[in-house]
């Protein structure tokens, strides 16, 4: 266990990756210590220095376009609160998995499905041999304990489906994608073309620091989302770009936050050249796709550096863009069960609670029951370092000019998470009070309670400039 953390040297961890000047540094305040929930990782301190990152390199853009810097503070309690991603609609809070999500006991360990989309439900239900129209979760719970773990998430990745089987540490370390993911940079900046520094509208004394930026927002669960509102809440006109055929989940009312939102059908000439239009005049442009899937529709990063010149391309994906998973799908809890932290995770808990130690055959037999983190962390981080990448690649480009690449993936920041080490007591404390940081907002989806964004700026706002709406509420086009 590691009993000091110090997120003020995660952050700079953070700062000196993206190359930007020391000095920014000192504007930071950060309050609070981990443990803040139930976990034995430092979940507190992943939200707190991703939240403050995102916010400084806001900041450090509108030092490029004349404001002064600015004081910023940042509490641990309220930023893992906000990555817990709560909210309620109208009094309802809605439910955040479907019932066939979760983890499933196998003949030889244990896999975990993602099931909150009708097609992923149905897929992994057609794939026990169960029909999608009458099955119980008892009846997945039987079906799967006659599969081998590792033989189903194979199956499902060759379906097009999302299971991830569970992993220890040791074996992620040892499997190809877990090396790929080792090797690489928890972010990634690439030039990939000439341009001149691009010019910036004028700041408005007072004005959050992204005002005038315009962001296109091509993703559509928690970490792209979670992005694009961080901007929106810097001040960027943030669209969100929904396919008319494309499945949301209810998270869109509270991620939407500051938002516009338009419908464009990428599968039509004219919803490509609608898109193309949207690029053309942006100054960052966020895709949350498989790697390679915009480059069908002629929108890979190269291509719309050609149709932007000096834009800021922010791709993320679930395990990164090397290695045999770069193209496969995956979501949050997923990839917290095939790295090793639902493994862990089970095991600290376990050892809390005092109870003896079960005895294993092997590393994902008799092991303890698998215990997710206590949020989507790697989505909620993962979403403000893209922020704070975005921001860090605008100043690039204001200083030397360029189109950037930035690459950004849910296991590279699981790969960072691991690194912070572990939270002695982490089970010891209990979930902080909610209601000083919870806010009600009017939105297009009903009255939404949801937590206020937790950077704290000393001259600006950090909020929503917009309510969120549903998709399809505003045109495919810039307002002017």
């Amino acid at each position: 266990m590691n009993p000091a953390i110090d997120p003020k040297s995660v952050l700079a961890g953070l700062w000196q990756l993206a190359g930007l000047p020391v000095d920014a540094l000192r504007q930071a305040t950060l309050t609070g210590a981990d443990p803040v929930l139930p976990s034995s990782f430092a979940v507190g301190a992943a939200a707190q220095t991703s939240v403050a990152a995102a916010a400084l390199a806001a900041c450090e853009l509108g030092l490029a376009r004349g404001q002064a810097r600015q004081a910023l503070s940042v509490d641990m309690a309220h930023a893992a609160l906000e990555c817990s991603g709560w909210f309620s609609l109208d009094g309802r809070v809605p439910a955040q998995w479907d019932t066939f999500s979760g983890l499933y006991q196998c003949r030889d360990g244990w896999a975990r499905i993602h099931a909150n989309f009708a097609h992923h439900r149905q897929g992994a239900l057609r794939l026990m041999g169960l029909d999608p129209a009458s099955a119980t979760r008892g009846d997945a719970e039987q079906a799967m304990r006659q599969r081998g773990a590792l033989e189903f998430e194979q199956a499902a990745a060759d379906a097009g489906l999302v299971v991830a089987a569970l992993r220890t540490f040791s074996e992620w370390d040892a499997h190809p994608q877990g090396l790929a993911v080792a090797a690489q940079p928890l972010l990634g900046f690439e030039r990939i073309g000439d341009a001149p520094p691009v010019p910036l509208p004028a700041l408005q004394t007072n004005a959050p620091p992204l005002s005038g930026l315009r962001v296109l927002d091509l993703t559509r669960i928690l970490a792209g989302p979670v992005c694009g509102r961080t901007l929106a809440a810097h001040g960027a006109d943030v669209m969100l770009v929904n396919g008319p055929h494309l499945p949301n989940i209810e998270s869109i009312a509270d991620t939407s936050r500051g938002k516009l939102s338009a419908l464009v059908d990428l599968r039509t000439p004219d919803g490509r050249q609608s898109l193309a239009r949207l690029a053309e005049g942006s100054h960052v442009f966020v895709q949350g796709y498989r790697p390679g899937a915009l480059a069908s529709r002629q929108f890979s990063p190269r291509e719309a550096a050609r149709l932007r010149p000096g834009i800021i391309y922010v791709s993320l994906s679930a395990y990164g863009e090397l290695g045999p998973w770069s193209a496969r799908r995956g979501f949050d809890s997923l990839v917290q069960t095939t790295m090793g932290f639902n493994d862990a995770e089970g095991r600290a808990a376990l050892a809390a609670s005092g109870e003896p130690s079960i005895s294993s055959s092997g590393p994902s037999l008799g092991t303890p029951t698998p215990r997710p983190l206590p949020m989507q962390i790697l989505d909620y981080a993962t979403g403000h370092l893209m922020a704070f990448a975005a921001s860090a690649a605008l100043v690039k480009q204001q200083q030397q000019g360029g189109s950037w690449h930035v690459r950004v993936s849910l296991a590279q920041t699981g790969h960072w998470l691991r690194a912070m080490g572990r939270v002695g007591g982490g089970f010891e404390v209990k979930r902080p009070d909610s209601k000083p940081f919870l806010q009600t907002y009017p939105s297009g989806f009903g009255e939404l309670l949801a937590y206020r964004h937790s950077a704290t700026l000393a001259a600006t706002p950090v909020a929503a400039a917009r309510p969120s709406m549903p998709p399809g509420s505003h045109p495919a086009e810039w307002p002017h």
